[in-house]
């Protein structure tokens, strides 16, 4: 049987949020309490990815390379979804996100899904 592929296309919002590694929410790290909270939100996807170097507004460089820094490496979480529900998910990052910043741009996606055969 042959494959079925259906592609979707829409314009959607990516947020990037951008923490250090040793923020924290509670118990927990702080990247992981944004991924469990857009997941409870119902976000279409979100992904975190760990720096391997960077700096902040204070310039204090942080780098895998350098054993005692290396416990807090950047951390970028990313996530995509509609406007309307990063809107009302920003509230949250408002109150959880103490030292960092957000950036929003639009952008036009592509999904491609397997419908089966």
């Amino acid at each position: 049987m042959e494959e079925k592929k259906l592609k979707i296309t829409e314009d959607d919002i990516c947020v990037k949020i951008y923490v250090s590694q040793k923020e924290r929410c509670g118990n927990i790290p702080l990247y992981e309490a944004i991924i469990l909270k857009a997941r409870e939100t119902g976000l279409a996807g979100a992904t975190v990815i760990k720096g391997v170097m960077g700096y902040g507004a204070d310039k204090r460089m942080h780098t895998a390379k350098i054993l005692e820094l290396s416990e807090n490496l950047p951390i970028l979480i990313e996530i995509v979804d509609l406007e309307e529900k990063i809107e009302k998910f920003i509230p949250f990052l408002d109150e959880t996100v103490k030292d960092g910043f957000v950036t929003m741009e639009k952008v036009h996606v592509i999904k491609y899904r397997n419908t089966g055969g």
